[in-house]
């Protein structure tokens, strides 16, 4: 049953002209009865809807942008992207879009408070960039919220993240898989055998699609992976760092060294130097995304790049109407393996 303002109203115990007043910023109101409307709000659910939500949704000047951690810059790459694209004709302010970063700090609480406020402030799209938590119950809260944007005239991007279907989210997806596989093929051609894996998060469908793509290249070379090869962490610098002494405790024979991204790689490359081995003469080490700072490292890693800008610029353009959505809604962005110097022959034992 449709949630009315009226409903809304007898849950804060106001009247229906305060809950207007307040969810339109239009009038002064006491900051506890504004509180009790709000929460009202979020507890039945309630949206604006019928040629009024469509009207507002049309004449917002507000762009959401979701991102995990804007300190990393898997995801400042990608939001500066985004940013770029939503400028222009079509908003009332001089024809700009405010867009408005909301790090979520990895928080699903977070990330649905996120949708719920720029639900309220009638939003003209929202993009949600890197992966997605695995967790059913919040799929499913996730999955509602974007509908109800959608619905409401929002337009919603998923960049990087899995495929939300029935939803109205357009989905451009990194080929996390088809990376991780291809990085792992590399490794095993060059005589590699005995390889470490350092994943992010196990709640991740990023990590999850990574690890899959590593186990599949094992597989497809009969090379039966040990459970101890693989740690699972955050990803940064400190987790690679303390995956990889972690890694060589259990098993000190281990040749080469894939992280899950490039902040982990380096972590890694530095346990290993000050465990006293050498890259890659004595272990490779391996990245993904080709963040800024790969070709810099020493040795320059090698790893898979990801069209961060490309693929963030393309979702900001979609947002704002500026370019068709791919054919059913979905395309995949295949990475680039980079091969480089951390990543050699293993030594002869």
């Amino acid at each position: 049953m449709t949630v009315t303002l009226a409903d809304v109203a007898a849950r804060a115990q106001v009247s229906p002209a305060t809950v207007s007043r307040v969810l339109n910023g239009n009038y002064p109101v006491a900051a506890s009865t504004r509180e009790r409307v709000l929460k009202a709000v979020d507890e039945l659910d309630y949206v604006l809807n019928g040629p009024a939500s469509a009207l507002a949704a049309a004449t917002s000047d507000l762009v959401g942008i979701l991102v995990n951690d804007i300190a990393d810059p898997f995801f400042g790459i990608m939001a500066s992207a985004i940013q770029a694209e939503i400028g222009g004709p079509g908003g009332r302010a001089g024809g700009e879009r405010l867009a408005v970063v909301c790090n979520t700090g990895g928080s699903p609480e977070r990330e649905l408070t996120y949708l719920t406020l720029l639900q309220r402030q009638r939003a003209a799209a929202v993009v949600l960039t890197g992966g997605a938590i695995e967790d059913a119950a919040h799929k499913a809260a996730m999955d509602a919220k974007v509908r109800k944007l959608a619905d409401a005239g929002t337009r919603v991007v998923l960049c990087g993240r899995p495929p939300a279907p029935e939803t109205g989210a357009i989905a451009l997806t990194f080929d996390n898989r088809g990376g991780g596989q291809e990085l792992t093929e590399h490794l095993i051609g060059l005589g590699h055998r005995r390889l470490g894996y350092i994943a992010g998060p196990e709640e991740r469908t990023t990590t999850r699609h990574r690890l899959e793509g590593h186990r599949a290249a094992l597989a497809a070379h009969g090379i039966e992976e040990d459970p101890r090869w693989t740690v699972h962490g955050r990803y940064d610098r400190r987790s690679g760092y303390e995956a990889t002494l972690e890694l060589l405790r259990r098993d000190p024979s281990l040749t080469a060294v894939v992280a899950a991204n490039d902040s982990v790689a380096l972590g890694a490359c530095a346990a290993l130097r000050d465990s006293g081995l050498r890259i890659p003469e004595d272990v490779s080490v391996a990245g993904f995304d080709d963040l800024p700072f790969s070709i810099d490292a020493v040795p320059s890693l090698t790893t898979v790049r990801l069209p961060l800008a490309e693929a963030g610029a393309r979702a900001g353009r979609i947002a704002m109407g500026r370019e068709e959505a791919p054919p059913g809604g979905i395309a995949s962005v295949r990475g680039e393996l980079m091969v480089r110097g951390s990543s050699g022959v293993p030594r002869v034992s």
